[in-house]
This record gives structure tokens, sequence and C-alpha cells, in this order.
């Protein structure tokens, strides 16, 4: 869903965007995974070592910024010592470590900020038991790259389609590190079930783009995503379904109203509520879980409610802005004074991001999003239906919208569905302890105990031959 609460702040992906080039000289080969820590926030890095002392190359992933393979060059190692350099346009981060053992940790700088970071040697990946293909699958005048894993044996397989959140997400759905998709797809292959994930639009081997479609374009893809399955003999065709989360949770029961070939459908975090009423709730529970001041919210939400007229009317743009640029200069005011200064010109980093804000409100996304009411989609579903919230799920607040679903699902007289409330559970089905979003990153790539096993048991129990 939007992380509009979260936004004000976009200090850390600014300085450390930018194409960075390595070169080792005796450094071991392998991957090696961690995390650069700045402002108190970790921003996700993966690098792979190849070759050996003589002729070494490496590339880096950093999944939150959607860069994956980039070269990368110049390192100099003296004894334990380790020091490398990510070339950007603002000026090359340094980085400074030291290796114990699978280890490497130190600082870290660029532009006068300064952190820490850390890199441990990955425990080789063993081969899955199963096979996966990738396949491009036509949705209109969109090609979508994506990723099919199937069983070794059991065809013609249930199978089960994966839907990310909001905002431009990979195959995966790589949030902060956390690959969700790819964990509940090998845990589903796993048992059985043959999944199919996809790049979003614009994303990877993806063609067309998110922000210029909307939640009924996803669905149509998600469609076509199930008639591919269909089409072929090692998927049962009366066996496929959709597992949805959160933005992805809206999309399942909408393409599912409109497809009789989509038999189940599993929601995660999924709406019930309108954009509207979810933004205006999420952005106060993320802000009070912060500890805002109360002026900061009420501020907030006077502001949403701007952008909310702007993009119904078409006008008041420039209210927005001026709205808008105050909150984002405190929020940069907050920053700690040495590390401010780095940042330059405050007030034009403030106004470009501003800049940025109002172009993604101004979006065919938004604009869909903000007034579409997900209820009446909910009660036209007649197939099964497994919906999963979290206690303490902030971006879609957990009690209105389980409520609503099970008002909806009563009405309309729907006669196979369950709704869960997992403990603990944060919006990425992390066990939380506030369920803010800035606590995200801190938490174990995990999810709660018994996710992954409820929705494998209910997926088999409605798949079952």
């Amino acid at each position: 869903m939007s992380h509009r609460s979260s936004r004000l702040v976009a200090v850390l992906v600014v300085l450390l965007a930018g194409v960075a080039t390595l070169r080792a000289q005796a450094v071991p080969t392998g991957r090696w995974e961690g995390a650069i820590t700045v402002f108190g926030q970790q921003l996700g890095i993966i690098v792979v070592f190849s070759g050996d002392a003589a002729a070494l190359s490496a590339a880096i992933d950093i999944p939150q910024q959607k860069v994956k393979g980039m070269t990368l060059g110049n390192v100099r190692v003296e004894g334990t010592k380790v020091h490398f350099e990510l070339p950007a346009p603002q000026g090359p981060g340094m980085f400074d470590g030291e290796r114990k053992g699978d280890e490497i940790s130190g600082s870290f700088e660029q532009a006068g900020v300064k952190g820490t970071f850390d890199l441990k040697v990955a425990a080789p990946e063993t081969p899955p038991p199963y096979g996966a293909e990738e396949v491009t699958i036509q949705s209109g005048s969109v090609r979508l790259a994506c990723t099919l894993t199937l069983p070794p044996s059991g065809a013609p397989h249930p199978a089960v389609v994966l839907l990310t959140g909001s905002g431009a997400q990979d195959r995966d759905e790589d949030i902060l590190g956390f690959k969700i998709f790819k964990v509940i797809a090998d845990h589903l292959t796993r048992a059985g079930v043959a999944v199919l994930r996809c790049d979003d639009r614009g994303v990877g081997g993806s063609t067309g783009s998110v922000a210029e479609s909307t939640s009924a374009d996803f669905a149509d893809d998600a469609i076509a995503d199930v008639h591919f399955l269909a089409s072929r003999a090692d998927i049962d065709r009366s066996r496929i379904g959709l597992l949805g989360h959160s933005e992805g949770g809206l999309i399942a029961p909408l393409a599912a109203s409109k497809s009789p070939d989509i038999r189940f459908i599993v929601l995660m975090s999924g709406p019930a509520l309108n954009g509207e009423r979810i933004m205006i709730a999420q952005g106060e529970l993320l802000a009070r879980a912060e500890n805002h001041p109360e002026a900061q919210i009420r501020a907030n939400q006077d502001l949403q409610r701007k952008i909310f007229a702007a993009v119904r009317s078409g006008q008041g743009w420039d209210e927005v802005a001026d709205a808008e640029l105050p909150l984002v200069r405190a929020a940069l005011a907050r920053v700690p004074e040495d590390q401010r200064k780095a940042l330059g010109d405050l007030d034009a980093l403030a106004r470009k991001q501003v800049d940025a804000n109002i172009k993604r409100d101004r979006s065919p996304w938004f604009k869909f999003f903000l007034d579409y009411d997900p209820a009446p989609a909910l009660a036209k579903v007649t197939v099964p239906v497994l919906a999963i919230f979290g206690e303490r799920d902030l971006q879609v607040p957990t009690e209105a919208n389980r409520q609503v679903m099970e008002d909806v699902f009563r009405r309309s007289g729907h006669k196979d569905h369950r709704i869960v409330v997992l403990p603990r559970a944060n919006h990425l089905y992390q066990e939380a302890k506030t369920g803010s979003a800035s606590e995200y990153s801190t938490l174990k790539r995990e999810f709660v105990p018994g996710f992954l096993d409820l929705v494998t048991t209910w997926i088999l129990q409605h798949t079952k031959k």
C-alpha cells in the first residue's frame, strides 16, 4: 500500500544511489550479504566475488533500489583491512572494514554522512528439489517476465499466481531484502503446488509502467497469468488460484469476480476499505508508532486531504506543494547537523522531493486507488477465500478491514471463507514489536510462526482432486 507517512525523509536512497565499479585483489570469492546502516536505517547489499586474486571481479545487488548485478571494482586489501568505494554523482561512498573470518564490518561515509556496514559470507544455496522455468506472458500490449516453479511429480499440478503489493515490485516481492514471494513459492512448490510469480509492469523483464496503470489493469494481468497456466498440460486448469499481498489482495477478488477460471483466492492484508480511508488511517498509525508530534500528525492529515481533493478535481496542486514543502523541510531539519551539512541545499532537496511526490500523486494508479471500493468485488466472489491479517499491520489496518470483509461476506452469503488474524505479525508478516515501517529492516527476514503452514495447508485442502 501507500507509504506516504514515511516519504518525507528520502535521504538514504538519494545518498546511496549511483553506479559503482570495483576490482578486488585478494578478497575471497563467493556471495557476501549484509547492509549499510545510515540514520538508523538499513540498505541491504549483496556482493558476489568471482575469479581469483589475479583476476577478481564482482557484482552487487541493492534490492531496495532495484539494482541487480551491477559491476563493481577498485578494492584494496591489506592484511585484514578491506577498503572499497562506491562511486556516485554526489561523491563516492567509502567503505573501510576489517575482515574477521567470514565477516567484514566497518565504517561507511559518503558526502560527510557517516554510517556502518557489514557483510557475511552467505551459505551456498542448495538446489531446490523442483524445477523452475523462465516464462513470458502477454497481457494486452504488456509483456510480463515470470518464474514458474513446478513440483517434480504429480502433474497435472494445482497452481497459484502470486500478486504483489503496491509500487514497482519484482517477482520475489523483495522488500528490504526479505524476498516474500520467493519464500512462499518455495514452500508451496515443495508441497506439490506449482507457483507463478512475475515482475510488475516496468520492473525487471516486464514492459509497461506501474504508475501509468491501475489495479484494474493488474487484475487483467492476473487473468492473463491464469489463462497461461490453464493452457499448459502440466497444470490442472480446475485447480488454479491467486494469492495477493496488500494491493495484490485487492486485485485478487477483482480478478476472481471477472474470471470463472480462478478457483480460490488467498488474501494477505487484503483491503476492504477504499484507498482514502486506508491512507488516512495508515498515516496516523505509522506516525504514532514513530512518536511523531501531534501537530505533525494533524498537518500530515490536512496535507492528505488537500492531495485527495486535488486528485479528484485536477486543481489545487500549487496549494498541495505549499502545504507539503514545510513538512519535508521539517523532516530534513531533524537530520543531525553534521550530516545535514553534507546534504547541500536543503531547500532545493525539499523541493525536488515535493515535485516527485506530486508526480506520483497525479498518476493514474493513485487516482484509481484513492476511490476504488473493494467491497463490491468481494461481494461477487463465490470461490473459497482465505483472508489473513497481521495483528500489528499498520499499513492495512487490521480491525477495520477485517470487520468490513466479514460483513461483506455475511451479506453476500459467501459459504467458504476463513479470516485469520496472526498475532504479532506486521504488514510483511514478520514478528514485530510495533508494526512501524522503519522496523521492517531490523527484523528477521522470516515469517511469523505458522504463516507458511496456514497458507499451504489451506491451499492443499482446497485443491484436492
